[in-house]
């Protein structure tokens, strides 16, 4: 998802304060010659808008946030051994991510563990597997995920990917040919042709970016063919609207990988919340993404054949 937009940042505001205390002057006026710039918020608003973080090192680093009350970082690495001299044993490949998972971007951690061959939880004695137990599936993929867990405003935790300095999410990236990298956005910001995607149709829209041309082209067909919308960002048809959405910076993580290429998704919030019997809260997906009419295991499992066919063309050295 495209970074906030705004015109003061929490460095902005901090300058203000150090100039104040240098000069005498009064720190209101510090801080209101510091927003001069940008238009007075509605009368209803009393707090500014939420500045992003610059990096992960820099949310982390913030004395009111906790990991593990204010947000997680959840990551699995398959250990794997090649001891025999006269074979060759195969490597993982393809990694996931959910930079933005939690409640920043709803759904987003969910997809990762099932897409990763694992249980994103149920609800007790439904028999649907534990996100940390064993996998479900039987072909597995390494995963990192991001998630946001304050009891509302976790927008305010959202690190734009190229900014991602997380020493984990990153190793994860650099040591597999392929990343997978899931995101959310909404409907409206696509500005997606009209005639194709009336703002009164189907809002629910996969847009598949990133830098490997063969991944998102495996990505769409399989959405597509799995009876969901998707388009390729790179499309001529939606290109010129796309360009925040097409994962094309070389420091997005799913472009730092072995092949410096990979792919992301970018699903409107009307897709994600259709994939869950509940899609209210954390607890709710959790227990009832199988209670989608099929919708979660239809896109999961589009997504892991993609997988399949872009890891099918890649010999292992």
């Amino acid at each position: 998802m495209t970074s906030f937009e705004h015109s003061t940042s929490r460095r902005n505001v901090l300058t203000a304060l150090a100039a104040a205390a240098t000069a005498g002057a009064p720190v209101l006026g510090q801080l209101a010659a510091a927003t001069s710039a940008s238009a007075a918020p509605p009368s209803s608003t009393t707090l500014p808008d939420p500045t992003e973080y610059f990096s992960n090192t820099d949310l982390y680093q913030q004395p009111n946030l906790v990991e593990g009350t204010s947000y997680s970082r959840r990551y699995r690495r398959h250990q794997q051994f090649d001891l025999k001299m006269s074979q060759k044993y195969d490597f993982p490949r393809t990694a996931i991510l959910a930079l933005h998972g939690g409640g920043i971007e709803i759904g987003t951690s969910e997809l990762c563990l099932g897409i990763a061959g694992y249980s994103p939880g149920s609800a007790p004695g439904a028999g649907m597997g534990d996100p940390a137990g064993d996998p479900i599936l039987p072909t597995v993929h390494d995963y990192f995920m991001f998630e946001g867990l304050l009891a509302n405003g976790n927008t305010a935790l959202h690190v734009t990917s190229k900014n991602c300095d997380d020493h984990v999410a990153l190793s994860i990236a650099a040591s597999h040919l392929n990343v997978l990298s899931l995101h959310g956005c909404k409907f409206e910001q696509l500005n997606l042709p009209t005639a194709a995607y009336p703002p009164t149709g189907d809002l629910a829209v996969a847009v598949v970016g990133g830098l490997n041309a063969a991944f998102r082209s495996a990505l769409v067909t399989e959405i597509n063919n799995a009876g969901f919308q998707a388009v390729d960002a790179y499309d001529p048809r939606y290109s010129a609207t796309l360009g925040e959405f097409n994962g094309s910076h070389v420091k997005n993580p799913c472009n730092r990988t072995m092949l410096a290429m990979g792919a992301q998704l970018e699903l409107t919030t009307e897709l994600r919340k259709s994939l869950f019997g509940d899609p209210s809260s954390r607890g709710g997906r959790a227990e009832t993404w199988y209670r989608s009419g099929d919708k979660f295991e239809r896109f999961r499992d589009a997504c892991r054949r993609a997988i399949a066919t872009v890891e099918a063309g890649q010999v292992i050295l």
